[in-house]
This record gives C-alpha cells, sequence and structure tokens, in this order.
C-alpha cells in the first residue's frame, strides 16, 4: 500500500535497464506476439418484426464487434470496410466477398437475432473466408428472454466462443467482472462491474472504508478489508449465501489488510500487525490453520500467489528501506528479492506463472514528480518492461484470467479512475467515470 510506505527515509538503489526493443519475452508470455486474425464482423440479420429486435440487435451488434477488437488477438475489419449485407444463414453469404479487398478478411462472424413473445433467439456462425469448400469453424444457437442485458450477455458468450476457437485455446473474457473500490455513493465501498465497464453496481453497503478487493477463484466469495471501530479487519461475503460469513483469521487484532485467494481457493494469505510488525500471513479458506510466513524488519503486505503452481507467493517488504517485491515459496522459505531499487508496489501475478506486474516509481527520491508506472517484469530473466507512460499515478495492476490483459488505476490531480490494457501496454480503455475508483481485481474466470 503506498501511503503506508511513503514514512520511509529517501533512498534509492539504481537499477539498470534492460534493453527489450523488441519486447519478445512478454509476447511470448502473454500471447500478444502471434500475427492477428483478420477477422470481419458482419451486422446480424433481424429476422422477427417483433419491436424489440431493432434496439436489441444494435445492442448485441455493438457488444461483438467491441468484444473482438478488444480481445488483443484480432485485426478487426472496420465496418466501413465491410461488405454493407447481413448474411443471416449460410446459404445467404458470399465468402469471396468478405476476402477480397477492402475487407480482406480471413474470418468471418454472422448470424441472425429475433425476438417473440419475450424471448431472444440468435444463432451465429464463424466461418472461413478462404475455404469454400468447407467453411464452418463455428455454430452457435442461443435462446434467452429478450433485454439488452441478455443481447450483450449472448454476444459476449458468442465472443468468447470465436476467441477461444481461434486463440490457442485461451478462454475469453467478454464475461468476467471486475471488483473495485468507489467512493461514488459517499463511503468508500465494494463495485462489480462488466470487463468492458458496463453494469458497474455497489456489492457493499457498509458506510466505512473498504479497501483491497479480492475474488475467489470460483466466484463465490469476496474478500476485503474494511475499517470498523477496533481497526482493520478481512471480511468475507458469500455470493452463495447472500450474507457475509465468518473469517476469524481476519479479525483477531492488529491492522489485517490485503487479503489474496490460492488458485485452488483452499488458502488465503494477507498482511496482519496482530504480532507488531505488518507480517503476511497464511490460513484456510475457512480462517483456520493460521500461521505467520515472514519475520522481517519493515513491514510486509499485498501478497499474491503464483495462480500456475500454487506453491509460491509474491508480496512487498519495506525491509530494506523503500517498498520491493519479494517471492518466497508457499510455507516462507527462499525468499528471493525481485526489485532492486526505486519504490515497486502492488504485484500482480501472471496466470501462467511468468510475468508479475506491478506499479513502480524507479526515480522515486526528493523532487520526484510522482513518476508511478505499471511494469511487467520476466521473472526467469528478471527482464522488465514499463507498460504505461501517461502522465499520473498508475498502480494496483491485477491480470484477466487469459494472461493478456490488466486493468489498473490511474489518478491524475486528485481524481483516481480504472482502466484497462492489454499486457503490452497498448489499447488502454478508461472503465469507470463516476466519483473516484480504485484497487481493481479482475476475476478468474
Amino acid at each position: 500500500m503506498k501511503s503506508f510506505f511513503r514514512v520511509f527515509p529517501l533512498f534509492l538503489i539504481p537499477f539498470a535497464a534492460l534493453p527489450l526493443s523488441a519486447q519478445d519475452w512478454v509476447h511470448t508470455g502473454t500471447n500478444l506476439g502471434a500475427d492477428r486474425i483478420r477477422i470481419a464482423a458482419a451486422d446480424f440479420k433481424p429476422l422477427s418484426a417483433d419491436p424489440q429486435t431493432p434496439a436489441l440487435k444494435a445492442v448485441f451488434d455493438a457488444t461483438l464487434y467491441a468484444d473482438l477488437s478488444g480481445a488483443g488477438i484480432f485485426d478487426l475489419v472496420s465496418k466501413s470496410m465491410a461488405p454493407q449485407v447481413t448474411p443471416g444463414s449460410p446459404q445467404e453469404i458470399n465468402l469471396p466477398q468478405w476476402a477480397a479487398a477492402p475487407a480482406n478478411a480471413a474470418m468471418v462472424a454472422f448470424g441472425s437475432l429475433s425476438t417473440d413473445n419475450g424471448r431472444m433467439f440468435v444463432s451465429g456462425w464463424l466461418f472461413d473466408a478462404r475455404n469454400t469448400v468447407t467453411p464452418q469453424v463455428l455454430v452457435k444457437q442461443y435462446n434467452d428472454t429478450a433485454g439488452e442485458e441478455s443481447a450483450r450477455t449472448i454476444a459476449h458468450r458468442f465472443a468468447d466462443e470465436i476467441i477461444l476457437r481461434l486463440g490457442g485455446g485461451i478462454n475469453g473474457i467478454a464475461e468476467t467482472r471486475i471488483y473495485f473500490i468507489s467512493s461514488r455513493s459517499g463511503t468508500k465501498e465494494v463495485w462489480v462491474m462488466d470487463y468492458d465497464g458496463q453494469n458497474q453496481h455497489a456489492v457493499t453497503h457498509l458506510g466505512t472504508i473498504s479497501i483491497s478487493p479480492r475474488i475467489s477463484p470460483d466466484n463465490s466469495r469476496l474478500a476485503f478489508a474494511s475499517l470498523d471501530r477496533d481497526g482493520w479487519d478481512i471480511r468475507m461475503y458469500s455470493f452463495d449465501l447472500n450474507r457475509y460469513v465468518a473469517f476469524p483469521a481476519g479479525t483477531a487484532g492488529g491492522s489485517n489488510q490485503s487479503p489474496a485467494w490460492s488458485a485452488d481457493g483452499s488458502k488465503v494469505a494477507f498482511s496482519s500487525s496482530r504480532s507488531g510488525n505488518p507480517e503476511i500471513w497464511l490460513s484456510d479458506a475457512s480462517g483456520s490453520n493460521l500461521h505467520k510466513l515472514t519475520a522481517f524488519k519493515g513491514p510486509n503486505v499485498a501478497p499474491t500467489f503464483n495462480p500456475r503452481t500454487g506453491a509460491q507467493i509474491a508480496w512487498v517488504s519495506g525491509r530494506t528501506g523503500l517498498p520491493q517485491i519479494y517471492t518466497m515459496d508457499i510455507d516462507g522459505s527462499n525468499v528471493q528479492r525481485i526489485t532492486d531499487g526505486g519504490y515497486a508496489v502492488s504485484p500482480s501475478w501472471s496466470p501462467n506463472g511468468q510475468l508479475l506486474a506491478f506499479s513502480w516509481n524507479r526515480k522515486y527520491g526528493p523532487g520526484d514528480p510522482g513518476g508511478d508506472d505499471i511494469h511487467v517484469i520476466d521473472l526467469a530473466s528478471k527482464d522488465y518492461l514499463q507498460i504505461t507512460h501517461e502522465s499520473g499515478s498508475n498502480d494496483f495492476p491485477s491480470w484477466a484470467p487469459d494472461g493478456r490483459h490488466i486493468v489498473f488505476q490511474r489518478t491524475i490531480g486528485s481524481h483516481t479512475e480504472i482502466w484497462s490494457m492489454l499486457a503490452d501496454g497498448t489499447q488502454q480503455q478508461q472503465l469507470t467515470h463516476t466519483g473516484n475508483n480504485s484497487m481493481p481485481n479482475w476475476s478468474w474466470k
């Protein structure tokens, strides 16, 4: 937590930049370096005269196009370059027309949408535009209650099917969610939104200060820190039971903050000062079998598990002065320092276990203008890449489950919002616009 560490003496160890002009390692680690598939998303054909059809079709078309555009693996044909037709079935599509200039599409997504008696019906196809003999790659049919939310959900599902099929077997993120802290209601509560910033709504209504939301791998429980009359506690909310559930490990004295889930959902790590110094503690998800992992001078906060192995934890320690990123085995052994200098906080482990994203001010010291930026480091080679370069302070990165996207907070002046981007720093998009919004956490699925 950055404000917690700002009281430390100003001391800087230079950290030499590494030559990364090709950025090959980050591309390998995120699957962003592969040649992008040129794909077209045709407007779906309306098949009913129901008055709901035009509006819901517009929502569906826009959502599908945005999902494919933001996936990070496609070169999406712009609407102005696509044939101005709406093929609703395989019999109606002219593949050479889509494969020819100016569209030059390798793949085409198309289909039909209709509504009747409050129901919505969608048929979608994905065709190989250059295979006129056996072009079908994917066919899906959907049936749901007619409504804007259903239209968005069906578009998300179809987009994720396309991304899964063409993206190397990696699931798409169109149905994932992002949890975050927002002050828009007057107090800092936990909120949630769709991956693209839509459907924002509050999860908690505690009327106090809550921070550091972390959703469990199965999306059933939310852990977060909340301030009450006795100090900071780790609280747990069950979406299955629609109520708060006990987590005794997070309420037993001291300041308890920054919870983190293991990949199998069986364990929770967090920072607690119950023994005096803030240390990293580990317990079962029920709050039992609590034990301390660190015993270092200086604060230890912000743990994050290696989701690939479940056997390592990265965290922030002030044991040498300014906060740095460290890793250790889950039993507290094999401690390794990852960063060496500057001011490094908020680690987030990539889904494949190869990379860490974190916020780093490499020039922290007297007269520093506040250049906190998101960096990604390869844990094997220790090569790093700065992926934000804009003004303001960038912090609290969190990986999407596809390993291709990162969500983070950006503060300019006194205003903080949630942004997302590809893991190489491109395609940055602001997701929140109301109130101050911070500490995002991308769901595991």
